[in-house]
C-alpha cells in the first residue's frame, strides 16, 4: 500500500537477525519498495543496501519517523533460543512485541502484516502434523508464539481490507544462521559429533532462501489470512542430515551412538559445574531436545501449488559454495 506521497514502505521488525537480513536482501532486490526500514534492538551483523537501520525495542511503544501511511509490516522480532531464557522473558518480548507492533500497524493504516510464528505451537511430535493439527505448545516460547498469533489475528479482524500471513517455520538454516546447523557442521568437521540417544529423530528443517521465497508466495495469494508451516516436505532424520553434510562437505559420517541415560548424566554434570560458576550451554533440557522429533508437513503451502526450488542437499551445497566447509 502506498502512503500519501505515493511511496511504498516496508518495515521489518527484527530485521537485524538471521532471517531478517535475508528477507531485507530479497525485498531490496525486488524493487517493490521505495523505503525499507529495519527496526531491531540489536545492530545488524551485515547491512543491506538501501535499508534504513533503526534501533528500537518492540517491548516499548513504537515510534518511527517519516511518512509511513499504509506501510507493510514484517514482524520477525522475538526471543526464541530455547532453552536460554526465563519463561517470562519469552512472553515479555513476544507477546508485548505483538501488541505494540499491531497497535503501530493500526495507527499508520497498515494493510498487510506477515508474522513469523513457530512450529513450537504444535509441541514435539513423532507423528506428522500439518496446519490442521491441534496446537499444544509445551514450552514458554511456543505458548508465547501462540498468543502472539492471536494478537495478530485480532488486528486483522479490525478492518475488512487488512491481510495477514502467519508462517510457522521449522529449523531454518543457511548463511549467517549461527544456530543448530552451524553447530552441527562444526562438530562434524572435527569428528566430534555423536548421536544422542537415537539416530532416527525427525528434525523438520528448511533453507532460509526457501523460507523467504515462501513468504513472497504466501503474500501473492492475496488471502485475507493465510497460515502455513515451512519445512521441506520430505521427512529428515538426524542421521540423514549428517549424511547430507558428509556428502556435500566431505565430513566423515558419525558412527557412535551414546545411550540417552549417559547423555542425561552428562547434562547433569554440566549443570553441577554451572552451579559452581563454570558456565556452559549444555544442560539436560537442551540435550533432551535432541531426541524429540519435530515432524512437520507444509500441507497448506503445497496445496496452493508452491514448488520447492531446493532439497536439503541442494541447500547445503549452496551454503557451502558461499562459505566453504565452515558453514558460517
Amino acid at each position: 500500500m502506498s502512503n500519501a506521497l505515493g511511496y511504498r514502505t516496508a518495515i521489518v521488525f527484527g530485521g537485524a537477525g538471521f532471517i531478517g537480513g535475508h528477507l531485507l536482501t530479497y525485498l531490496s532486490a525486488s524493487g517493490r519498495y521505495d523505503r525499507l526500514v529495519s527496526y531491531d534492538i540489536a545492530p545488524a551483523k551485515q547491512s543491506v543496501p538501501m535499508v534504513e537501520y533503526l534501533t528500537g525495542d518492540v517491548r516499548e511503544p513504537i515510534a518511527i519517523p517519516g511518512h509511513l501511511n499504509g506501510a507493510d509490516i514484517y514482524n520477525l522480532a522475538a526471543v526464541h533460543t530455547t532453552p536460554g531464557h526465563q519463561d517470562w522473558e519469552y512472553f515479555w518480548t513476544n507477546v508485548n512485541g505483538a501488541i505494540n507492533i499491531c497497535a503501530f500497524a493500526g495507527a499508520i493504516g497498515t494493510r498487510f502484516v506477515l508474522f513469523t510464528s513457530s512450529i513450537s505451537v504444535y509441541g514435539p511430535t513423532e507423528d506428522a502434523v500439518d496446519e490442521a493439527a491441534p496446537l499444544a505448545p509445551v514450552s514458554a516460547y511456543g505458548r508465547s508464539k501462540l498468543q502472539a498469533e492471536g494478537i495478530h489475528r485480532t488486528w486483522r479482524e479490525g478492518a475488512e481490507d487488512r491481510r495477514l500471513v502467519v508462517v510457522r517455520p521449522a529449523v531454518i538454516f543457511g548463511p549467517g544462521e549461527g544456530g543448530n546447523f552451524t553447530r552441527l557442521a562444526r562438530l562434524l568437521s572435527r569428528g566430534h559429533f555423536v548421536y544422542p540417544g537415537r539416530r532416527d529423530t525427525i528434525k523438520s528443517c528448511c533453507y532460509v532462501g526457501e523460507l523467504v521465497r515462501s513468504m513472497e508466495f504466501a503474500r501473492n495469494l492475496g488471502r485475507r489470512e493465510f497460515t502455513y508451516n515451512m519445512s521441506y516436505p520430505a521427512r529428515t532424520t538426524t542421521e540423514q542430515i549428517c549424511a547430507a553434510f558428509a556428502k556435500v562437505a566431505g565430513f566423515n559420517e558419525p558412527q557412535l551412538l551414546v545411550p540417552w541415560s549417559l547423555m542425561k548424566a552428562g547434562g547433569l554434570a554440566f549443570e553441577l559445574l554451572g552451579a559452581v560458576g563454570i558456565k556452559t550451554s549444555i544442560n539436560r533440557e537442551r540435550i533432551a531436545k535432541l531426541i524429540k522429533s519435530t515432524n512437520i508437513i507444509p500441507n497448506a503451502l503445497m496445496s496452493e501449488g508452491y514448488e520447492f526450488e531446493t532439497t536439503l542437499s541442494d541447500a547445503l551445497t549452496q551454503w557451502s559454495k558461499r562459505s566453504g566447509a565452515t558453514f558460517v
